[in-house]
């Protein structure tokens, strides 16, 4: 890890973690030793954070001088302040540590007042019940997607019968309370929506797609905004 990389992280965990925080807990997060922890604080005062405590007592991250304030309206910051605690329970768990982060850069950017009303929006997101983990790794799906690459995988479908997919992933979408895989399948040679927590054993072929994801996926929504429409049109015709 290189020191910029590292004082990178130390920034982000004093921002995230509540304060103040201790030594010892920056030490278990950062995985250096305590000597590095108080080289590297002292390394950020001197680049211009304002970081108050010392050893012993603890750390507060007062401000980071390399970031100018952010502006939004009151109701642009509820908006994002859902969105984000909507992510950090329904997401995989790499999106849902990153809202996380992404809440405590917000308020090291924000100013005292919008400070406090995000620590206390009036709108919050919450799951007591969580979506079934997924069986892969979704970031490395992700990153096959916005690459436009096929992948492989096993997928398990509701009747528990196995089969070997092969499939251009265009989209990864929360619906129906699971995280589903919008894709073309090469098997069926159609669209499909794979649930995350059904599929194992994921490899990146490596084999491009690229320029056809955007336009599959506006084919896929639109085939999708067809049926739910029909399915609509049946509903209304027993009603």
């Amino acid at each position: 890890m290189t020191r910029t990389h590292r004082l990178f992280q130390l920034m982000q965990t004093l921002r995230r973690l509540p304060a103040p925080v201790t030594a010892a807990a920056l030490v278990n997060e950062t995985g250096v030793s305590l000597r590095t922890i108080y080289r590297d604080i002292d390394a950020l005062r001197g680049l211009g954070a304002v970081i108050d405590g010392e050893a012993g007592f603890g750390y507060t991250l007062i401000e980071d001088a390399a970031l100018p304030p952010l502006a939004f309206s009151d109701d642009e910051l509820e908006a994002l302040v859902l969105g984000l605690r909507e992510v950090s329970v329904i997401g995989d768990p790499a999106l849902a540590e990153a809202a996380q982060t992404a809440l405590s850069k917000l308020k090291s950017r924000l100013p005292a007042r919008q400070t406090h009303r995000l620590q206390h929006a009036v709108l919050d997101a919450r799951r007591f019940v969580r979506p079934p983990e997924p069986r892969i790794d979704v970031k490395k799906l992700r990153a096959a997607t916005w690459e436009e690459v096929t992948v492989s995988f096993h997928y398990e479908d509701a009747k528990g019968a196995l089969s070997q997919r092969r499939a251009d992933p265009l989209s990864i979408v929360f619906m129906q309370n699971a995280h589903m895989l919008m894709a073309w399948c090469h098997l069926r040679s159609d669209f499909r929506a794979f649930r995350l927590d059904r599929m194992s054993e994921l490899e990146v072929t490596g084999v491009s797609f690229r320029p056809k994801r955007v336009p599959l996926l506006r084919d896929f929504m639109d085939l999708m905004r067809r049926q739910a429409e029909e399915r609509a049109k049946d509903r209304q015709t027993f009603d």
